[in-house]
């Protein structure tokens, strides 16, 4: 069979656009394949039926080390190289990973110090994947070993059109606390301090509890202790852990682009759940940014955490085109309840990951397995084969991504941004902070949903990098707060922005030490206030907030948290009319140079923090698109040639009419003038 048009150079791409594979003429449709799990006669099976689905890329490889090398040094690529060929005739591109999350049973053997040990000394079995520590030298040579003999094979094949590290780095084993991480810990601290204790011990605060080091051999990591651990111990060993699997990923990188130059190397990240990653970090380190993204089933309105999360990815990537490397056709196994999408689902959840700057849509996985951990999670290909719902989902959604074609390399318009910092999400939750109600993903969630619900659409941006060109930055929660931050927010508001911060922000420096001179340290001048004293709430207790005490139509309700606050240039526009700060200003404004510095001293949830970023929008001079029914979703995207398009995504169970809308629906080719009707459950992609 000859080799279809929709795997060639990038010169072949109609649309003149490589986009984030060069080898891939168009957007890339398919999912994790595990053939190993079948006999042969199955696979030219799934090669036929993949071709009737509208795939055209796969990922093989990625669980398949014990299969790749059966006993040390000893390898086995008949199969593999089978498999290659029967996908490469049938035009579907590989994505071929190198299957380092799995160490086979005979390296847990011959390695027993390679084992994973948690933060109580248990030493951890196998039966699973990555079950193995992220420094151990013998897993670094093996993993090394494994990568170069697959690049070495596969470099010139013609089905291969991207590299896939590992999978999900930091997912299963973030933190290892065996003797080889405590000594390679100590390692990343000599160099993280410039080998100079004195200056660790400064960092850490060692004199408080008496805990000074004389000797580097007396660091550990933060093991289970009596009490608190030190928090600056803590954090330095998440990122010390972070920067173990990066490594890693490094080192197969830099072999798979020495043995097989002008492939880009992923891997895929797991961007707003995988908390112990700095992605930040990592993303200058791949070729391109994929991601995997499983919808919360059991949350209401679920789309709007997909949004956010397709959102992040985006911002990691630089606002470059991403890959949606995994998602799921319907249930999700591991979740507490395998809740099923509803017909319709799994399209919008697609097709709004492209409408926020994916360029493919990929599953886990093509064929549901009969037998393993996830064998009733849902799949491309579902156990009850093609007289499904799922699998006329899959062809139906197959059919529709050659229209979307023209999206490819157009960009998101966005409104604003919204700071998101890995490190201080893990030091804002450390143990013995003033209430375990603090909570960063759910503050985020929080404006987030405020956001999206207003018909904005979002950045996320590095708390450090420039804000240039946003009208609006929002900060829902940024404890830790170092001065090249903090700078940053000021120079942003005194150029003319208008910046809306949340409660316990500005709190600590990089070594989680208090800013000097009284909260919110790092932002006093800026907020143009102090706070006196944090006041957390009890369980369930609320506090209300308005402008007048005699107006309880006007009243906003909080809970959590309240705080003691003194206006220093700041305006009061919300006070507490009750709780333990009853009196005292709740909510304020600054004036700061050319720009204004919103505050807000109490949590509250998507539908009380409306009138107070409507308040912001007037000062950012923002206006939300109006006449949009709720649970309309609207993305725009502007290509470089001026093409405009508007994404119309409708969560709701009836039709809906989008006043002021004109362009031709790129899905069904239909032509829309100062109207459009999105269908229950439907999606519009007018180009305009």
């Amino acid at each position: 069979m000859s080799q279809t048009p929709q795997l060639v150079a990038a010169a072949g791409d109609s649309a003149g656009r490589a986009g984030p594979l060069p080898r891939l003429a168009r957007l890339a449709y398919g999912g994790d394949y595990n053939p190993e799990q079948w006999p042969e006669s199955v696979w030219v099976e799934d090669v036929e039926l993949m071709r009737v689905a509208g795939v055209n890329l796969v990922s093989v490889g990625i669980f398949a080390w014990a299969l790749l090398e059966p006993a040390e040094g000893e390898f086995e690529f008949g199969w593999f190289d089978r498999l290659l060929d029967l996908l490469h005739d049938g035009g579907i591109g590989v994505d071929l990973a190198t299957p380092t999350a799995v160490p086979p049973a005979w390296f847990r053997r011959r390695h027993p110090q390679a084992r994973l040990v948690d933060r109580h000394g248990a030493t951890l079995g196998g039966g699973a994947r990555q079950s193995f520590c992220p420094s151990s030298p013998a897993y670094a040579e093996a993993s090394a070993r494994i990568t170069e003999q697959l690049a070495r094979r596969y470099a010139g094949h013609p089905a291969l059109v991207l590299w896939h590290s590992h999978n999900e780095y930091g997912g299963a084993n973030a933190l290892c606390y065996c003797a080889t991480s405590a000594e390679a810990f100590r390692a990343w601290l000599r160099d993280r301090h410039g080998d100079d204790l004195d200056r660790l011990n400064a960092s850490w605060g060692t004199t408080f509890w008496g805990q000074r080091y004389s000797d580097w051999a007396e660091i550990e990591p933060p093991y289970a202790a009596p009490t608190s651990v030190n928090p600056t111990q803590q954090l330095d060993f998440l990122r010390f852990s972070s920067d173990a699997h990066l490594a890693n990923f490094r080192r197969e990188r830099d072999i798979l682009h020495r043995l097989c130059p002008g492939v880009p190397v992923t891997t895929n990240f797991m961007i707003a759940n995988c908390k112990t990653i700095d992605y930040w970090r990592w993303a200058a380190e791949v070729d391109v940014v994929s991601n995997d993204h499983y919808l919360r089933a059991e949350e209401p309105d679920n789309h709007i955490e997909l949004s956010m999360c397709a959102d992040l990815t985006r911002a990691v990537a630089g606002g470059r085109p991403w890959l949606l490397m995994e998602h799921a056709t319907s249930a999700v196994n591991w979740q507490p309840r395998n809740i099923a999408k509803r017909p319709g689902e799994l399209r919008r959840n697609s097709l709004a990951h492209l409408a926020r700057g994916a360029e493919s849509a990929l599953f886990f996985q093509w064929r549901a397995s009969r037998f393993g951990a996830e064998k009733f999670h849902s799949a491309m290909l579902p156990h009850g084969g093609t007289d499904t719902r799922i699998w006329r989902e899959v062809v139906a959604l197959g059919a529709d991504l050659p229209s979307l074609e023209p999206l490819r390399g157009t960009r998101v318009v966005a409104d604003a941004a919204v700071l998101w910092d890995w490190e201080s999400w893990w030091a804002l939750e450390l143990d013995w902070r003033p209430s375990v109600d603090l909570d960063y993903r759910e503050r985020m969630a929080a404006y987030y949903e405020r956001l999206w619900r207003d018909r904005l659409t979002v950045d996320f941006a590095h708390p450090e990098r420039a804000l240039d060109g946003y009208r609006l930055v929002v900060v829902p929660s940024l404890y830790l707060t170092t001065p090249a931050a903090a700078e940053n927010l000021r120079r942003y508001v005194a150029g003319g922005g208008t910046l809306l911060v949340s409660y316990f922000s500005g709190i600590a420096d990089a070594d989680d030490a208090v800013h000097p001179g009284g909260h919110p340290g790092a932002l006093r001048e800026l907020l143009g206030l102090g706070v006196q004293e944090f006041l957390p709430l009890r369980s369930g207790e609320t506090v209300r907030l308005g402008a007048d005490g005699d107006d309880p139509a006007g009243e906003l309700v909080g809970d959590v948290w309240a705080e003691v606050v003194v206006p220093d240039g700041a305006t009061p526009v919300l006070s507490y009319l009750d709780g333990p700060a009853a009196g005292g200003p709740a909510v304020t404004r600054h004036a700061f140079g050319s720009g204004h510095a919103w505050y807000v001293s109490t949590r509250l949830d998507a539908a009380n923090l409306a009138p107070v970023l409507r308040a912001a929008y007037r000062d950012a001079g923002l206006v939300p698109p109006d006449g949009a029914p709720a649970g309309v979703e609207l993305v725009r995207r502007a290509g470089a040639d001026g093409s405009r398009f508007l994404v119309a995504i409708n969560h709701t169970d009836r039709e809906v009419e989008l006043p002021g809308t004109t362009g031709t629906d790129l899905l069904d080719g239909s032509f829309h003038r100062g109207a459009c009707r999105v269908p229950a459950g439907g999606v519009r992609v007018l180009r305009g």
